[in-house]
């Protein structure tokens, strides 16, 4: 589906009738795997989403929003800590900022290098809180993606421990963008084999082993390869004006 083909949510029952029909396709896929729909947890992406569209959603259902930007989720969460609503962040992040992340993020799905790890760490600590992370690896190899490259990922997981406020719950990757399915399998796939491997490795490393994959686009796709997770924003919301590589660095 084209960005152009997601309808805008614009009411209450716009909001639950998309999340009904997000939900629905999570059952099937779930189902068409052999896996049990209660396996994947659905995380509305709410980046780009004015504030009174947000608080429309959160009354038809949702309970987590995903942001992409540090600054933009935590303006979000200080407009409107009145909500009960848990903050993930789930795009990258530099270090200069991991103050905020720590202070606003239930949970942060990009974790990439060692020396983020370090600030979040610094600040969890000061902060007096811990904080539920997912690795991310660069499946496709492409340069515009974040995230690690899939053969440093056990030296990157060896090495986590020794940031005590850092609880690894398992592994995030982006789908090449690309309407090549066959594509778009192999790098869930590829994510999914890289944790099947690191629990055989040493499963302590890996914590619950969850998977982080999948967008409005191929979220089917990536259950179909195991995701826990999926991260489903223009499905939910609509279209956004920007496109996904204003999330992502220049190629």
């Amino acid at each position: 589906m084209r960005n152009n083909e997601y309808s805008t949510s614009l009411t209450v029952q716009d909001f639950r009738d998309r999340l009904a029909g997000v939900n629905g396709r999570i059952a099937a896929a779930a189902t068409a795997s052999g896996r049990s729909p209660s396996e994947v947890r659905l995380i509305p992406v709410s980046k780009t989403v004015s504030e009174d569209r947000i608080r429309l959603a959160v009354e038809a259902g949702c309970t987590v929003l995903g942001e992409n930007k540090v600054q933009e989720m935590t303006r979000k969460a200080q407009a409107m800590e009145d909500l009960d609503v848990s903050w993930l962040l789930i795009g990258h992040l530099q270090t200069n900022k991991a103050r905020d992340a720590a202070a606003y993020a239930a949970e942060f799905h990009a974790l990439d290098s060692l020396r983020l790890a370090a600030a979040l760490d610094r600040r969890l600590q000061g902060a007096g809180r811990s904080l539920d992370v997912f690795v991310q690896v660069n499946t496709s190899g492409e340069e515009s993606k974040f995230g690690l490259a899939p053969e440093d990922l056990p030296d990157f997981l060896e090495a986590l421990p020794s940031f005590e406020t850092l609880r690894v719950r398992g592994l995030m990757t982006l789908a090449a963008l690309t309407p090549d399915r066959d594509r778009v399998r192999s790098c869930f796939a590829l994510l999914r084999t890289l944790r099947d491997q690191a629990r055989e490795n040493n499963p302590d490393l890996i914590g619950p082993g969850e998977l982080s994959m999948g967008m409005s686009g191929d979220y089917e796709l990536a259950i179909e390869q195991g995701a826990t997770s999926v991260r489903v924003g223009q499905a939910i919301f609509g279209a956004r004006a920007v496109p996904d590589s204003h999330y992502w660095p220049p190629a």
